[in-house]
């Protein structure tokens, strides 16, 4: 529905709702796949749950979940890998949360939330999603208004890994301590600790609270196997394993929500997943998606609109006994020749055994990788491309790893190099044989995690400086008695997660040799190639490999507003897709600049009012217009489509066509149109009839507009006025007109109606982080920098600076000033460039707050702005008397500011309190 009013949710909903669509945000702005996802379960919640319209919508989702989830009701929002389900995390939890702040006894929202991971690296990813975090996307990604976060930091949030569910044992006594225990009598002790217990361990401070929300991040690992199967003694070998692995670990998550629920009560199970589909020995056919998803953003869709990177596969080769491309699906080539057996069971191999066609793959996608290396250096991206390797199992990730980055075998009780590494950039050894200060290759996988046997005493020293700052990041979130011995497991995993990141501790990784733990949680955007070494069953496990090479590397639009084309070169993986060549553009990361209020400026600090909307007292009768430049509307094809068209066709005589049709509707049917329209838009009370009566008293002021004020271009018609949108702007501009001539007499009509839960907002609480460059360093403003988005921008804030009279000023940029207007019958909010504090005669002790906008272009938009600016803000906050005094101007002459500025102050000087004056040319 065009208008917000009509959405059926609340006031604070609906606010988020238009910031997410419509906010002029610094960085990226959510993707349409996120905005989406959480609309979906907005409407499902807010909307369609009371309505009986859609109860067959929700007796499916009950249906859906009874077999896999049967105490649990649980909506599935499916987004690709790399299209934001952190940010949809983020943008579930401020909706709720805000909403629960600013209407505790509603029993559709809850300030408490538990998420959970399938891992310690996902779980300490998601710090993010704290708004107190240091990095929280709140902020940073500026996906909450600033006067929303106060509510918002009411929300409790812990983030776990579903292994904390697992009931651990009540005590730590030996055996000799137990019998002791146990008594004479050899009475039961309790083995394990309680639900309770647990469950205090697992949520900490949320069992304070009632129905709190859960949102399972990776969820395709949390259900209940399907009831009367036995998938699982039908399997054999690795595959009767791995089913096994995956019915304890979704057992025991899915027993710790329905665990949290018998103890609070869950208000909402919220799961995000690239990938929802049940896991071999669910019971359910391997790849069945999830049957309570309510949102798809596929991994196809995700390519085809550039939100990841595009992937390429091979499509034809030179082989004569293959049907299909050897590369396409490389482990039926060479499954039967590599090892059946993890590393600890396969004893000592020989890497130069490698299957000749598996070389002759990594020679081939490493060719590649040379040239993609050499791309990057030359322009000067600073972090190398990253090449990764999936394997079935540790002993076959071991013999890659070793045959690419070189081996050490022991010789007569001393370790010896017996080979340097086939491929040169991610080799960890130099021509000599000794091992490199810093890795190129690095290996992943459980054991290793858990010993750290990966990291030697040489790369800890060489890399002392990441380390450090690494403790200094863990002391700040962990304390500094966990900062002071980090395991090695620890620090691989440090590595494993910056890799790519520049300064930490996996800057200059370039390749990466793992088991499947790739599958999901990693989320490096540096990777451009991959070679799967392993059975693909499903196109289900295709994508989750896949996936974590499709993380775009730059998310800066080109010249034409879209992402630059990037790709990720795969082989061994069979996934099908189609996709068009593009040419590549490869894109440095900015820096990026930390904007944010200085302490040591506090005397510079500005207060706003945040208003919410506007009352007027007009006259009740004898209505008159104070029409003025900015009342005028032009009508041009470009806001009303061309006005004539030739047609032609492949033959014969073409003609032009034209909405000649308007031509029979005379400027009296117009006026009548318009005068109804203004009288529905602008006079009608809450809840009472639309007062008609009032036609004859405006009738008069709309045919005057018509006559003086609309202006007709390029063979458009009077009669297009009709037209709902440009009819409701016209009505703006004539009520406006009505507005400024009921106070021009000096009478307070106009009150600014304040935002009830943040009357007024302050310069103090800036902070976000910004990748442009065109930066102006202040000296009188409490924010350290003028973030341009213009080079008139940048000479304002030098004019501001150089003035006698300024006292302090700021861009209003993340301060969460905003100023209600309509546009048309649709409410918007309108952002102003810039907030002046100067002396204009009345002292330092009474400033004038001067709003500017600075602006070249100035289309009917921007001219209604100016119009709600001039009538009805500035006059509404002047009169409510505790904000100081206000007003507004605009400039548009990039090359006359400095002059501009100068008479403004002088005419400033001399106008009278509380008044608006019209803006400068």
């Amino acid at each position: 529905m065009p208008n917000p009013n009509d959405w059926g949710v609340t006031p604070t909903t609906q606010r988020l709702l238009e910031h997410w669509r419509s906010d002029n945000f610094s960085g990226p702005r959510p993707f349409f796949c996120q905005v989406e996802a959480v609309e979906t379960a907005i409407w499902l919640a807010e909307v369609a749950r009371n309505r009986k319209q859609y109860a067959h919508i929700f007796r499916h989702l009950q249906e859906a979940n009874r077999d896999a989830n049967p105490d649990l009701f649980r909506i599935a929002l499916k987004l690709a890998t790399g299209a934001g389900k952190t940010t949809v995390m983020a943008m579930l939890i401020a909706w709720q949360a805000i909403n629960a702040a600013r209407q505790p006894n509603s029993s559709l929202f809850s300030r408490g939330f538990l998420l959970i991971a399938p891992g310690i690296t996902i779980k300490d990813r998601l710090r993010v999603l704290k708004p107190s975090d240091t990095d929280s996307y709140y902020r940073t990604r500026e996906l909450v208004p600033q006067d929303m976060m106060i509510d918002l930091n009411k929300a409790k949030i812990e983030i776990t890994n579903y292994h904390v569910f697992q009931r651990r044992k009540a005590h730590s006594l030996n055996a000799v301590g137990l019998r002791l225990m146990k008594g004479w009598q050899n009475d039961d002790i309790e083995q394990l600790e309680t639900e309770g217990q647990m469950l205090q361990r697992a949520c900490g401070d949320l069992l304070q609270m009632k129905n709190i929300v859960v949102i399972n991040d990776e969820a395709h690992h949390c259900y209940r196997e399907r009831p009367d199967t036995d998938e699982e003694a039908e399997l054999k070998g690795d595959e009767k394993s791995e089913a096994k692995e995956n019915n304890e670990a979704a057992r025991l998550w899915i027993s710790g929500i329905e665990a949290l629920k018998r103890k609070v009560g869950v208000r909402a199970v919220y799961d995000l997943s690239a990938t929802p589909f049940f896991l071999r020995g669910s019971g359910y056919e391997e790849g069945t998606l999830f049957p309570w998803v309510v949102s798809d953003f596929s991994l196809v869709d995700a390519i085809e609109c550039g939100i990841v990177k595009l992937p390429r596969v091979p499509v034809s080769d030179n082989s004569v006994n293959s049907a299909t491309p050897v590369f396409r699906n490389l482990w039926d080539h060479i499954g039967k020749k590599m090892p059946k057996k993890g590393a600890g069971k396969s004893g000592e191999l020989d890497p130069l055994d490698l299957p000749n066609e598996l070389q002759t793959a990594l020679h081939s996608l490493y060719s590649h990788y040379e040239k993609e290396f050499a791309a990057w250096k030359d322009v000067g991206i600073g972090v190398p491309p990253v090449f990764i390797v999936v394997c079935n199992n540790t002993a076959s990730s071991k013999l890659i790893y070793e045959w690419i980055s070189g081996w050490e075998r022991e010789v007569d009780g001393e370790r010896q190099n017996k080979h340097k590494g086939h491929l040169e950039l991610f080799r960890n050894y130099d021509q000599y044989g000794n091992r490199l200060s810093r890795m190129n290759t690095l290996l992943i996988d459980s054991q290793q995690l858990e010993s750290g046997e990966a990291l030697d005493s040489k790369f800890r020293d060489m890399a002392a400086v990441e380390i450090e700052q690494f403790k200094r990041e863990k002391a700040e979130r962990d304390g500094a008695a966990d900062a002071a011995n980090i395991p090695e497991a620890e620090l691989l995993r440090e590595v494993m997660n910056t890799v790519g990141q520049k300064g930490r501790l996996g800057e200059q990784i370039r390749c990466v040799v793992s088991v499947s733990m790739l599958t999901e949680g990693w989320d490096a955007n540096t990777v451009t190639h991959i070679l799967g070494v392993r059975a693909f069953g499903t196109q289900l496990l295709c994508e989750q490999v896949i996936g974590r090479g499709l993380r775009r590397q730059s998310y800066e639009l080109n010249d034409k507003g879209l992402f630059n084309t990037e790709y990720a070169d795969i082989l061994g993986i069979p996934f099908d897709f189609a996709t068009e060549p593009q040419d590549v553009v490869r894109t440095p990361p900015k820096p990026v600049t930390r904007v944010y209020a200085l302490k040591e400026r506090a005397n510079l600090s500005i207060r706003f009012p945040r208003v919410a909307g506007y009352r007027t007292e007009l006259p009740s009768e004898n209505f008159t217009a104070k029409f003025g430049e900015d009342s005028v509307l032009t009508l041009t094809p470009e806001l009303v489509g061309p006005c004539t068209v030739r047609l032609e066709g492949l033959v014969g005589e073409g003609h032009d066509i034209s909405p000649d049709s308007l031509d029979e509707m005379r400027p009296n049917s117009v006026a009548i149109h318009l005068t109804k329209k203004l009288i529905e838009l602008y006079f009608r009370e809450p809840e009472q009839d639309v007062p008609y009566y009032l036609y004859n008293q405006l009738q008069p002021i709309t045919r005057n507009w018509i006559k003086t004020c609309l202006k007709l271009t390029g063979g458009t018609k009077a009669g297009m006025l009709t037209y709902a949108e440009l009819a409701g702007k016209a009505s703006e501009l004539i009520y406006q007109a009505i507005v400024r001539s009921a106070g021009s007499d000096g009478a307070d009509i106009v009150k600014a109606m304040l935002d009830p839960y943040n009357p007024h907002g302050y310069t103090d609480h800036v902070s976000f982080i910004t990748s442009k460059q065109n930066l102006w360093e202040t000296r009188l403003s409490h924010v350290n920098y003028v973030v341009c988005d213009s080079d008139w921008e940048g000479e304002f804030a030098r004019v501001v600076e150089g003035h006698p009279t300024t006292i302090s000023y700021v861009k209003n940029q993340a301060l969460g000033f905003e100023v209600p207007y309509r546009s048309g019958s649709t409410p918007r909010r309108y952002i102003p460039d810039f907030i002046v504090q100067l002396d204009d005669g009345h002292g330092a002790d009474d400033p004038l707050n001067l709003i500017i906008e600075v602006k070249g272009y100035r289309g009917l938009d921007e001219q209604i702005k100016s119009e709600t600016m001039k009538n009805l803000w500035v006059p509404g906050v002047n009169n409510l008397k505790v904000y100081g005094r206000w007003d507004f101007r605009e400039f548009r002459d990039a090359f006359a500011m400095e002059e501009e500025y100068d008479r403004l102050i002088d005419e400033l000087a001399g106008n009278s309190v509380g008044h608006a004056p019209v803006a400068s040319q």
